[in-house]
């Protein structure tokens, strides 16, 4: 995120002498993308950020996926894959199930309220959305606050652990990329732009440093490998604890961004998906679908009409309010509807009807499109309904 802070002690120039009150160097570490030719910050350590005492196996959780063969569209009810599970005993980083995956991202779900290990994702950035819960990340770059609603941005190989107050239920969108705002919303230098849907000011980073005592601290560390999808886990013994930094500036961080301050885009007439992006990967984008006025042409059909999905997977996450085109189908919270590439698909028969003169919707949704094929996952094989690929045949024969 090319948004420049500064947080705690940093020294006037950057690569200079800069000493701790017993006269010994901070270390200096620069966190940096795409080989020192994009966005970074640079990060001044109490001890050695490079030193450790050991490392172990970290057996992942079942990262397999089979393909969506044959072609058919899917209902996934997330909920089911935690019902009988105590919350006390998953934590949002070694309990998340994987629902999709591709080469390119992964879409995970988690129920808890343990606190996690520390976690670094070496292979790519996280967006973890909070369909529901509050409480603290804390990161090498200092403390986050989460809510209700919140997208949680952290860069890849960013230590951090998830501190929930009760009960969270955290989407995670991995990626095997970095994740950023669309290009198209922002200045050739960075700068959100005005028809951007949100701005610089609903962005929230660290305030202040985090600073942690300890030694021989242990980090799981997911990073690429031979194992499914080109993923391993690792533990790491850290030498000392990497919440030690007194200070950092730069372009690089994690960040909150709440989905209540997208500011949504619409039109006389329907508008298309593109409108409601948020974030985008390699070979993936992130959109929201947020409550608000819709199509004021007074012949509008509010609802979107039927597509075919010839180059992406739709991935849509339903997460508060009623999500109108697909009334009738059995979604409800918490629900996931699989739209592959190939399929056509649309509103449920008898919503484009139902939806004209409407002029507000009151609908919540995160939507993952990507433009290689998604396969199926454990959590997919264990929450979908059977039935999804027939509710538009079903309807019209009722």
């Amino acid at each position: 995120m090319a948004f420049y802070r500064s947080v705690g002690e940093i020294p006037p120039k950057r690569h200079t002498v800069f000493r701790q009150l017993d006269g010994t160097l901070y270390a200096e570490e620069l966190m940096g993308e795409e080989g020192f030719s994009s966005d970074s910050s640079l990060l001044y350590h109490r001890g050695i950020p490079s030193a450790m005492s050991g490392a172990r196996v970290w057996d992942l959780p079942d990262l397999t996926t089979v393909p969506n063969h044959p072609l058919r569209p899917l209902h996934l009810r997330l909920p089911a894959l935690f019902v009988g599970r105590d919350p006390a005993e998953v934590d949002l980083v070694t309990g998340r199930i994987l629902v999709l995956g591709n080469g390119d991202v992964r879409i995970s779900y988690a129920v808890g309220s343990q606190a996690s290990p520390l976690y670094r994702n070496a292979v790519g950035d996280e967006c973890v959305y909070i369909e529901s819960g509050s409480g603290v990340v804390e990161t090498v770059f200092g403390a986050l606050t989460f809510q209700d609603r919140d997208y949680v941005l952290i860069p890849r190989a960013t230590v951090h652990r998830w501190l929930p107050d009760g009960v969270v239920k955290a989407y995670a969108i991995e990626a095997n990329s970095h994740i950023s705002p669309p290009k198209r919303y922002l200045s050739r230098y960075g700068q959100l732009l005005e028809h951007s849907p949100y701005c610089e000011r609903d962005l929230h980073g660290p305030t202040e440093p985090l600073l942690v005592e300890g030694t021989d601290v242990e980090i799981y560390t997911k990073h690429r490998g031979n194992g499914p999808s080109g993923i391993v886990g690792s533990i790491v013994s850290a030498s000392t604890h990497p919440f030690d930094v007194v200070g950092w500036d730069g372009c690089l961080y994690p960040y909150t961004f709440n989905v209540d301050d997208f500011e949504p885009i619409t039109g006389r007439v329907h508008q298309p998906p593109p409108v409601h992006q948020v974030f985008e990967g390699y070979n993936f984008v992130v959109c929201n679908f947020v409550p608000r006025k819709v199509d004021y042409h007074p012949l509008a059909i509010p609802v979107p009409y039927y597509h075919s999905n010839v180059d992406s997977d739709e991935i849509m996450f339903y997460c508060g309010g009623d999500y109108e085109a697909r009334k009738g189908s059995g979604i409800g919270l918490g629900s996931i509807t699989v739209h592959p590439g190939g399929h056509s698909h649309g509103p449920q028969p008898g919503a484009a009807e139902a939806a004209i003169g409407k002029h507000y919707f009151d609908e919540l949704a995160v939507m993952v499109d990507t433009f290689r094929p998604l396969e199926l996952g454990p959590g997919a094989l264990a929450s979908d309904d059977g039935k999804y690929a027939g509710s538009w045949d079903r309807v019209l024969h009722e």
